[in-house]
């Protein structure tokens, strides 16, 4: 049975871009679009989003501290974001209080790598 559960555990932290989608339907996407040519809402359409630096989202109005930041986009950076904006970007518009499971985020990092790209 602790072999079983090993097994089943390991497979847990596998990243699922499909579970991924159903974070972001259910967390982003009241402010956020991710297909090339989507519109900006509240946040930034997020298309091409990964490995652009902060801030540079052609058309989005950023809040100085976004811009400053100079950090790019990827798995550890978002990851890291994600936990929670707005300590990783003091000042940030973003109203998201973030994701605290690993799982979490690294599902909604690989169906935002995925979808952005």
């Amino acid at each position: 049975l602790i072999h079983f559960y090993k097994r089943q555990h390991t497979h847990i932290h596998t990243m699922s871009a499909a579970n991924g989608k159903k974070i972001f339907t259910k967390a982003c996407a009241q402010c956020h679009t991710v297909d090339a040519g989507g519109k900006h809402k509240q946040g930034p359409n997020l298309h091409g989003v990964w490995g652009r630096q902060t801030g540079q989202a052609p058309g989005f109005s950023y809040t100085q501290a976004n811009i400053s930041k100079g950090i790019t986009w990827g798995q550890d950076t978002l990851d890291e974001y994600l936990i929670n904006p707005k300590k990783y970007i003091p000042g940030t518009k973003m109203v998201f209080a973030g994701l605290k499971k690993k799982k979490d985020r690294g599902d909604l990092i690989a169906y935002l790598k995925e979808s952005t790209s």
